[in-house]
């Protein structure tokens, strides 16, 4: 009598299947539910990844004894959760990719590619006037490179040995008896400290002491291209770090755009904000912008043509240029126009001669009462004064709600 079923159920066998009819089932649903044969259902690569661990686990003797007496469980605990992955169990039942079935979902199940170092990552800050124009930058970094005394053995020729206490993996293999059950843990060989190899202290390479590497100080050229994007990459296969026994890693440099006292970027355009006097704003005039290139854009504003607070005006092809192509941006230009301080305006009189008559303003009827006011300039601690107040007696209502005046005496009635 078994624990539990789970596994056999995945696989679709009884409890008492033997080897060739889980052997058998477990082919029948790898080869349905394989991610390659259903790229689009992730139920299925699901699926196949539960055939595969159920049938790792029933196929191996010890394994099913386990499960089969102390269920999933038993076999956390007695070191079953280690298992291979999916794809590499498929391969391995399949024979690989020269087996019967290899190839059959396009070439092999596991990622072959060589190992690479890390990447190195830089952001590299520039100007808009940068992007704008284009900039070739010269940054240097420090990596790590293969020791050219020893060729990165870390010590003489024929002096570095393979450990023998980890077989040269730097990971020992533990296992640990609990009851009926065995524990299977891996740790760090002690006798090379997790290298794979031995080199005695007189055998390490002077330069660099046994470590395989040293560090160097390398320039690169960053082409900083014309209209360039903020979180633009710039890569150099092959510069980064270089490890023995693995390809370089690469060096990648974010481009960041640091802000400008003047224009503010949105992809391809360019946004200024203009401050203009009340005359120029009424009866025209010229302004004048400094441009990212060190060109001065002199801009006319037609008299009449009335410029209000807070409108854009656009100039076309005097943005930022498009990256990799031709064609350039927009320029949008803002305009706050500045009214003169009290006092500073004369002869208020000939306003009435050159300015649109006054709006027409709602009068009071004839017979209404009428009371005559002075606008004052608002005090802002006199604001959060009376904020203050009108809280405080919305509090007081609120406590008041049962009509009782603020102070007064509460009277409870008892019943006689």
């Amino acid at each position: 009598m078994v624990k539990e079923t789970k596994y056999y159920d995945i696989l679709g066998v009884p409890p008492d299947a033997t080897e060739a009819q889980m052997k058998s089932a477990y082919k029948k649903g790898a080869l349905r539910y394989h991610p390659d044969k259903n790229t689009n259902n992730p139920a299925a690569a699901e699926k196949f990844k539960e055939l595969s661990h159920a049938y790792e686990t029933l196929s191996d003797p010890q394994k099913r004894q386990i499960y089969d007496q102390y269920g999933e469980e038993g076999l956390e605990h007695g070191g079953a959760g280690a298992g291979m992955a999916a794809e590499d169990l498929f391969a391995q039942f399949f024979g690989g990719g020269g087996g019967p079935f290899g190839g059959m979902f396009g070439g092999g199940m596991r990622d072959t590619a060589p190992k690479k170092a890390r990447t190195i990552h830089h952001v590299h800050k520039v100007n808009l006037e940068d992007i704008y124009r284009g900039k070739v930058s010269k940054l240097a970094l420090q990596k790590s490179v293969i020791c050219p005394a020893c060729d990165g053995r870390g010590g003489k020729e024929g002096a570095v040995k393979q450990c023998t206490g980890c077989g040269g993996s730097g990971m020992k293999t533990m296992m640990r008896q609990m009851g009926p059950m065995i524990q299977r843990f891996q740790t760090v060989c002690s006798d090379c400290n997790g290298e794979g190899e031995m080199i005695k202290e007189k055998d390490r390479c002077k330069r660099c002491g046994g470590k395989k590497t040293i560090v160097e100080r390398k320039v690169l050229h960053v082409h900083v291209d014309r209209g360039i994007k903020n979180g633009h990459k710039v890569e150099f296969r092959g510069e980064g770090d270089q490890a023995p026994g693995v390809l370089p890693g690469d060096v990648v440099f974010e481009i960041e755009t640091k802000p400008h006292p003047r224009f503010q970027r949105k992809d391809d355009d360019l946004f200024y904000h203009a401050e203009i006097d009340l005359l120029t704003a009424l009866a025209g005039g010229d302004i004048s912008i400094e441009h990212l290139d060190d060109r001065w854009l002199t801009i006319t504003i037609k008299p009449g043509e009335i410029i209000t607070p807070g409108v854009i005006k656009e100039i076309k092809g005097q943005g930022m240029p498009s990256y990799r192509h031709h064609n350039f941006g927009n320029l949008y230009i803002q305009f706050d126009v500045k009214f003169p301080e009290p006092g500073q305006v004369q002869h208020l009189e000939l306003l009435e001669q050159v300015l649109p008559p006054r709006m027409q303003q709602v009068q009071p009827p004839a017979d209404a009462m009428v009371e005559d006011f002075e606008l004052e300039d608002v005090d802002p601690s006199a604001g959060s004064q009376a904020r203050a107040q009108g809280a405080a007696a919305a509090a007081m209502d609120e406590d008041d709600e049962d009509g009782v005046p603020p102070g007064a005496e509460r009277v409870q009635c008892a019943s006689q």
